[in-house]
């Protein structure tokens, strides 16, 4: 029997790579502006405001078991990325949830209605980093 342990509990690990100097102190203009970025979080929320307007939670991190089942539906190769993690990566039931809803915010930003076979391989990417930095 495995056992969860607090990193289990994190939803998203994200690497943050070295930046170099020259990069930093450039003028250039690099990746995408604050602004925009700010707009699609706002849309994300009203999507997930909209979406759970009917219920007590207001976000997809709060989803119950149910609410997953309706809003998480994944299509045959998000499915099959999502068992093949769980198999080879050996994610725990709480990991596998995690994954789901993370997907399902990703496929917010995006202004997707479904979630895409990418979102779900991100989400993953987001779990699987835990496993290389603390084990």
């Amino acid at each position: 029997m495995q056992t969860a342990n607090f990193v289990d509990r994190i939803d998203i690990h994200c690497e943050v790579p070295l930046v170099d100097f020259r990069e930093l102190s450039s003028n250039a203009a690099t990746g995408e502006k604050s602004e925009t970025i700010r707009e699609r979080v706002v849309q994300a929320r009203q999507i997930q405001q909209e979406r759970f307007r009917k219920s007590a939670n207001a976000t997809n991190s709060s989803m119950s078991s149910r609410q997953m089942k309706v809003h998480c539906r994944l299509d045959a190769e998000g499915t099959g990325y999502l068992e093949h993690a769980m198999e080879e990566m050996n994610f725990s039931a709480r990991a596998h949830d995690r994954i789901l809803k993370v997907a399902r915010t990703l496929a917010d930003l995006a202004g997707a209605p479904n979630i895409r076979a990418t979102d779900v391989l991100e989400a993953i990417q987001y779990r699987a980093l835990d496993r290389k930095l603390f084990s």
